[in-house]
């Protein structure tokens, strides 16, 4: 292809391939010039539903990469300091290439392998909030030993400022906050999503303590957050909206995230973000011995899984593990596409999992019947099945056909 020919050297910023003909395999590629050991070479970021990759490619081995991924995705752009380019191919192979002239010059991309990481609420930037809730200083410098904390806001944002195509703009949203606390993500949402990106919203912070409602209460009226209220309640019984575009969950205890999450789906909310914390409820199911299954209808998972349950720990990570693929997987059987994305580093906290779901409105009866074999295969019943049970969620879900 010509135009990698003609673009992939020291004035490339950067690429990004997208439109795949497949969505079951690699959805998008983000392309950006580097420097290792006085080389120019190439980072390429594949993204599936789930997961991401890198890889590292000299100028010719990166235009073959990027050749054969456009025999498969519709198109490609392409920003270099002098121009702007759009590669565009068809079902037939057709390519048509769109260039634009830049009026003035672009900056050259940044070529440190180790660039230092832009946050969405910038370093050195005094935000209210922020100083209040003890991260940063009234000048924006953060707290050293608010450092990770800081860190998390910022991830947390940008799996927000991801989502930000699926939320309406034109009318007002609702946003639930279950289990708040302290409310440093809370606060957070509002502020970007309100003063910085200019949604209209409402949020709605819930949590069982009423010292902690009390404090975030005082401090959203401090800085005139009008459409931020804290309540006190329990996630269970909380009936106070009919309608929901976003559910946020943040290390709500063991089924504390599962009524959450059905209350979401109730809602038929558009975002549910969740973060779960104590999964307890599948381990004590998987504690139960039994060696074998009335009927004589095939293994028993917890035997077949003997190298796994017979320690204490493993178990408990895998119990964890087995709770939040289940909860992922209804999640996409009642009609959002859902992904498991690492929060934070592993370093700082094990709990690390998000749970992110967009609802596409479109019934997943093939989820449905994974999530029957695997608990018919291990002979457990999460919580988050019966609620949405008692919805009227799953059966239908399950009686619907690809």
């Amino acid at each position: 292809m010509n135009v990698l020919e003609s673009t992939l050297n020291i004035d490339f910023i950067r690429g990004t391939i997208s439109g795949p003909r497949n969505r079951d395999g690699i959805i998008k590629v983000k392309i950006r010039p580097l420097e290792k050991k006085g080389e120019l070479y190439f980072q390429l970021e594949s993204f599936t539903k789930t997961q991401a990759f890198h890889e590292n490619a000299g100028c010719g081995e990166a235009k073959e990469i990027i050749a054969e991924y456009m025999k498969t995705f519709r198109q490609m752009q392409i920003e270099t300091v002098t121009e702007n380019i759009s590669v565009l191919t068809s079902k037939k192979g057709k390519v048509t290439i769109q260039r634009k002239k830049r009026q003035t010059p672009g900056k050259a991309a940044d070529l440190s392998h180790n660039r230092k990481k832009k946050y969405i609420l910038e370093e050195g930037v005094y935000v209210p909030f922020l100083k209040d809730l003890g991260v940063m200083t009234e000048e924006g410098k953060v707290i050293a030993s608010k450092m990770d904390k800081f860190r998390q806001i910022n991830r947390f944002l940008e799996f927000i400022r991801d989502i930000l195509p699926e939320l309406d703009r034109d009318r007002e949203l609702t946003i639930l906050d279950f289990g708040c606390g302290k409310s440093y993500l809370t606060f957070a949402m509002y502020y970007y999503l309100h003063e910085l990106k200019n949604y209209d919203i409402q949020i709605i912070g819930l949590d069982l303590k009423e010292d902690v409602i009390r404090h975030c209460s005082s401090l959203g009226e401090k800085y005139g957050y009008e459409k931020l209220k804290f309540l006190q309640g329990d996630i269970a019984d909380y009936d106070g909206v009919s309608a929901v575009d976003m559910v946020v969950t943040l290390h709500a205890c063991d089924t504390a995230t599962d009524y959450a999450l059905a209350k979401a789906v109730g809602w038929n909310a558009k975002i549910i973000l969740s973060v779960p914390c104590c999964q307890h409820e599948l381990n004590g199911q998987l504690s139960a011995e039994k060696e074998s299954v009335p009927d004589g209808n095939g293994p028993d998972g917890r035997c077949v899984l003997r190298p796994v349950m017979d320690y204490g720990l493993l178990k408990e990570r895998f119990a964890a593990l087995l709770t939040d693929g289940l909860r992922a997987k209804y999640l996409e059987a009642c009609g959002y596409e859902t992904q498991i994305l690492e929060f934070i580093d592993m370093e700082h906290t094990p709990k690390n999992i998000l749970i992110r779901a967009v609802n596409k409105g479109e019934i997943n009866g093939k989820a449905a019947r994974e999530i029957k074999q695997c608990e018919e295969f291990l002979r457990v019943k999460p919580a988050l099945g019966a609620l949405l049970a008692g919805q009227g969620e799953m059966t239908h879900n399950e009686e619907k056909t690809d």
